[in-house]
């Protein structure tokens, strides 16, 4: 057995995995890692990467860059042009982002859900009525980034930035077990909300989640951070146009982007919990185009 395999094995009992991710200083090691991720030191640099690689499937071929300045970098990092396309076809909405589809399906009358069996509420998640209306019978996916994967997301169609609410939480870890074991998790966690509309006039939200490790989100048509240190105001009135592609930020670490849509979109057939997905790809058809 190799040691990555030894890890991975070990790593893998429940138990052991959420003491490990979650009884531990949450936002206090959160914080650490912020500060230590952005040294720039080659003998840290190279150390960290090397135990990130260890301990999972960390591929940096298709990075633009052969050298980075620090760990962050690294997270952070742009991919050669060209390597995430999004799909032209414009009854399509795209992958965000390099992710696993996760738990997905029919919003029922504001409810949802993390895994079979634990819902949550629409307006624990956004604390919106207005746009708890918007979705109250739509659709959500829940799109999960490992640690090893691209970090950047994007535009999933053309569409009008209206608002980013920023909404201050806990760093629980967003894996599978810990979705298990905590009710509500996303509801609990840091988060973003970025309210969009498509050309139609439909409402298209994405809640870009932080959790252990990762509560800093960068938005580049804010031009800001958001993290547990953004103090007022945390409502971002916006009006900004993206088109379909489009970088919108990047998370600091892995973590999770919950999308909601309306009732009249479809779920392509490539969708199915537990399948990776790149950012570009096909997510949901608007069946009335």
């Amino acid at each position: 057995m190799t040691v990555k395999s030894f890890i991975s094995a070990f790593t893998q009992q429940e138990e052991l995995n959420f003491l490990l991710t979650n009884r531990i200083p949450r936002a206090a090691l959160t914080r650490f890692m912020g500060w230590f991720s952005k040294i720039e030191n080659p003998v840290v640099r190279d150390a960290s990467i090397g135990l990130w690689r260890l301990f999972s499937d960390l591929d940096l071929s298709e990075a633009k860059k052969t050298h980075f300045s620090s760990l962050h970098d690294c997270f952070t990092r742009e991919l050669k042009p060209g390597l995430r396309p999004a799909d032209p076809d414009p009854s399509i909405v795209t992958s965000p982002s390099d992710a696993i589809i996760g738990a997905h399906g029919a919003i029922k009358d504001g409810e949802l859900y993390q895994i079979k069996g634990a819902p949550y509420s629409l307006i624990d998640l956004v604390a919106d009525e207005k746009l708890v209306e918007a979705h109250r019978h739509g659709k959500f996916m829940t799109l999960r980034l490992m640690s090893s994967m691209y970090h950047r997301f994007h535009a999933p169609y053309d569409c009008q930035i209206d608002r980013v609410t920023l909404i201050h939480g806990d760093t629980w870890n967003v894996n599978p077990i810990a979705l298990k074991r905590v009710e509500r998790l996303f509801c609990k966690n840091e988060r973003a909300v970025i309210e969009t509309h498509l050309q139609n006039g439909d409402a298209l939200t994405l809640v870009p989640v932080a959790a252990i490790l990762v509560a800093s989100i960068r938005l580049h048509f804010l031009d800001l951070v958001l993290n547990a240190e953004t103090r007022r105001p945390t409502v971002f009135p916006c009006d900004v146009n993206v088109k379909k592609g489009d970088e919108l930020g990047w998370f600091e670490h892995g973590s999770t982007i919950i999308m909601l849509a309306p009732e009249h979109y479809g779920f392509c057939d490539n969708v199915a919990e537990g399948t990776r997905i790149r950012a570009g790809q096909a997510l949901l058809c608007n069946s009335q185009v």
